[in-house]
């Protein structure tokens, strides 16, 4: 059974879609001043778990197993 994508994006708040929007900027802007070679193979963690606050000092990179396995309530 596939998934039908486009629905699912429609069916998500608002606020999800732009939370996503601010993580992915989060990366492109370290790609900007890191490099597109630092961050291959892995993410960008937000220190205060709140992908809106987009500043230097809140974001660092983690590698993927690491920051995905911690549970962040």
């Amino acid at each position: 059974m596939a998934r039908d994508y486009k629905r699912e994006y429609k069916v998500r708040s608002q606020e999800d879609r732009d939370n996503r929007s601010h993580r992915r900027r989060a990366r492109s802007l370290l790609q900007k001043k890191l490099g597109i070679k630092k961050l291959r193979g892995k993410d960008v963690d937000h220190k205060d778990k709140n992908p809106r606050n987009n500043s230097r000092k809140n974001l660092r990179v983690r590698s993927k197993s690491y920051n995905r396995s911690h549970n962040y309530a």
